[in-house]
């Protein structure tokens, strides 16, 4: 486990980079990396500027606070901030209200964060891991529809269930490979398969086992959204596959044990978050709200409930009984 650093700079990275349970600097600065290069073929820099405002202003409200200062060090109280800082610029446009109400997001998801871990954790072993982004996200976007000043985009919600059925044909080859990668960078929020791969690599020098867990999770997704006739616009753009990516490293290698059972247990979870992501993608449509990383943590809260059955993970321990990559730790602090 890396050692505990107070360097701001350190932290944030780390926060980064535990979007995908990882805890390593490195790892998140390639994942900046992605992000800016998504931005460049677009033109628009506010997902990164966004990012890295969000991790920086959770991170600095966990300090404040005087939160657990080793599960600060180790990112767990950033990774939230930064997939406010990155999502809300996707859903809203861009004014000087976005950025008031980034910097309110990002430090209202540690407050939430840490409520998870003193409720959902401490009462059950269950780790929040991205529950709190997307209680904040939801609340943030659909807060917008109230305000003047701030205005959700055309693209809210981008959602599978919004595009229209039968746009696309089924994807070739170079296509498939494509989409592979752009599952792994829509949780991210991005459409780049290049980010994608980007990001894998960065998941890789971390945790070899993780990269693999997430490059199976991507596939298994893909697989199950064609062969269930899933629209193929929203499977190119990767929108069936980001959730069962991170359910797919959560179960298989993160929270659980891994072994021959727990693969399957993790692909049936894996399999059965497609099917959750249609499932929530129409629901929430109404509300003009999109579904963010819903599909995975309402998942793996499932999966992971009966957790006694087999034993937590023996590595990466920090914060409330499951963390990082999944070891008992310290009381009061956020579980990833």
């Amino acid at each position: 486990m890396p050692r505990a650093n107070p360097n701001l700079l350190v932290q944030s990275l780390r926060g980064a980079s535990q979007v995908f349970f990882m805890e390593n600097a490195a790892t998140g600065l390639l994942f900046f990396v992605a992000m800016a290069y998504a931005s460049s073929l677009t033109g628009n820099w506010a997902t990164p500027i966004g990012g890295a405002l969000g991790v920086l202003v959770a991170t600095l409200t966990a300090r404040l606070l005087d939160c657990d200062a080793p599960s600060v060090s180790s990112g767990l109280y950033g990774f939230n901030g930064i997939l406010v800082g990155a999502a809300l610029p996707t859903f809203i446009a861009s004014s000087p209200q976005l950025w008031a109400a980034i910097v309110i997001g990002a430090a209202a998801s540690t407050v939430v964060t840490a409520a998870f871990s003193a409720t959902l954790t401490d009462k059950w072993g269950i780790p929040g891991s991205t529950g709190p982004f997307v209680l904040t996200g939801w609340l943030m976007v659909a807060a917008a529809y109230s305000f003047g000043r701030l205005q959700v985009t055309g693209d809210a919600p981008r959602l599978a269930a919004d595009l229209v059925r039968g746009s696309a044909g089924i994807p070739g080859p170079a296509d498939l490979v494509a989409i592979f990668f752009r599952n792994i960078a829509q949780v991210y929020l991005l459409g780049s398969a290049v980010s994608g791969a980007i990001i894998l690599a960065g998941i890789l020098i971390a945790s070899v086992p993780a990269g693999i867990a997430a490059a199976a999770g991507s596939l298994v997704s893909l697989v199950v959204a064609l062969a269930m006739g899933a629209d193929p616009s929203a499977v190119s753009q990767g929108l069936y596959g980001f959730s069962p990516v991170l359910t797919a490293m959560a179960v298989g290698v993160i929270f659980l044990t891994p072994s021959p059972r727990v693969a399957v247990y993790a692909g049936l979870a894996t399999v059965t978050t497609v099917f959750v992501q249609g499932a929530l993608d129409a629901l929430v449509a109404p509300a003009g709200i999109p579904s963010f990383t819903a599909p995975y943590v309402l998942t793996m809260y499932l999966f992971i409930a009966p957790k006694r059955l087999m034993a937590p993970h023996p590595h990466a321990p920090v914060a409330d009984h499951m963390v990082g990559e999944g070891t008992p730790a310290r009381p009061a602090s956020p579980a990833r």
